[in-house]
């Protein structure tokens, strides 16, 4: 089903933020999320139809986000009919707080969550709660984890990479080793919302981090994605021809979920849905391509101008418009839009100058 998926026509993921209600304060938020729940976010039943047509689009990976997904109260009843009344693999990605308890962890075993997602943006507390805005949060987090394992939940950590962290990153790697976790998701900082330009690392960091990803996905128990950093599929692909690899050295942990045939990318195979139902490319690219409370988010999907020029890569401009990695990568386009203004230009954190290899591009389309 995955493996035969046609970006144009339907994405990969669909994450819908179910509220923005959160009690954390985190320094990087990009929903600058809010103490209490918008009286105007999608109802249950409004839940139900936008999980209606979300099922039709060839059963993506669908997330639960917010906020905090765990301070909507009927959280549980839209995963249970996303999971068996329409079959679909779903995942939340909750805040660290104290609602986060061994029996709502063991309430989404049984409805039959396919995976928990953590936020850990440290192995210290001291750097953790800083990130988040919350003294504790660190605790509450390691407590939360040591719950998936005693429960036996595949376990993902969200890290988000600024330069409060980075020196950070060989610690962080070892922590989530030693947790048991299948996958580590490393976020790289796009500045919106609470994500402020001056924290984010520079270019040649992004390289020099994206090459060190790579040799612990070599290594590492876990696998390990790169989210609003496309262009690691390129450092990944430069790298294998470099040692000439053919697949990963490490057998992974069981990942019960699925990995997209190819990159996905801000409208392209990856699709956002706000708590009031406004679509987005992603969480982190602020252009409204409809709303599922006027049409359906399949044809918001697939007939948004927005959409469509993210997905076509002819469009892009600058070096990335005339990289022979285009197809494979295609710059972060929330990156671009946060810093120049215009989605279609260069990725302003990637180092490669384009080469024009013939017949290259072709080969990735």
């Amino acid at each position: 089903m995955w493996n035969t998926r046609n970006y144009d026509h339907d994405p990969f993921i669909v994450i819908w933020e179910v509220t923005r209600a959160c009690a954390l304060k985190c320094l990087h938020c990009r929903a600058e999320a809010q103490y209490r729940a918008d009286p105007n976010q999608l109802s249950f039943e409004e839940g139900k139809a936008l999980i209606d047509d979300i099922a039709t689009m060839n059963n993506p990976l669908f997330v639960f986000t917010g906020g905090d997904p765990l301070m909507r109260p009927d959280l549980f009843d839209l995963a249970k009919y996303a999971i068996e009344e329409k079959g679909l693999s779903v995942s939340m990605t909750p805040s660290a707080t104290p609602k986060v308890t061994k029996k709502a962890i063991e309430k989404a075993k049984d409805v039959g969550l396919s995976r928990w997602a953590f936020s850990l943006d440290g192995s210290t507390a001291e750097i953790h709660d800083h990130f988040r805005g919350t003294r504790g949060s660190y605790d509450t987090t390691m407590r939360g984890i040591s719950h998936l394992q005693e429960l036996d939940i595949p376990i993902q950590i969200n890290t988000t990479v600024s330069a409060y962290n980075l020196e950070d990153m060989p610690k962080m790697a070892e922590l989530i080793k030693e947790m048991g976790a299948v996958l580590w998701s490393v976020f790289f900082l796009i500045p919106t919302g609470r994500g402020m330009e001056k924290d984010m690392i520079s270019a040649e960091q992004h390289e020099e981090l994206m090459e060190w990803l790579f040799e612990q996905q070599q290594n590492m128990p876990y696998d390990i994605k790169a989210t609003e950093a496309p262009h690691y599929r390129r450092v990944a692909m430069q790298e294998k021809q470099r040692l000439g690899l053919k697949q990963s050295m490490t057998t992974k942990r069981l990942d019960t979920l699925g990995r997209a045939p190819k990159g996905v990318n801000d409208g392209d195979g990856f699709i956002f849905i706000s708590h009031t139902g406004d679509v987005y490319p992603s969480g982190f690219l602020p252009l409204e391509c409809g709303n599922v409370r006027d049409e359906p988010l399949s044809q918001i999907y697939r007939e948004s101008p927005i959409l469509q020029d993210l997905r076509n890569k002819e469009k892009l401009k600058g070096k990335c418009g005339r990289c022979e990695y285009k197809y494979l990568c295609g710059g972060s386009r929330a990156r671009a839009f946060a810093i120049t203004g215009d989605y279609l230009e260069s990725e302003p954190m990637c180092t490669y100058e384009p080469k024009r290899a013939e017949g290259f591009v072709e080969k990735y389309q």
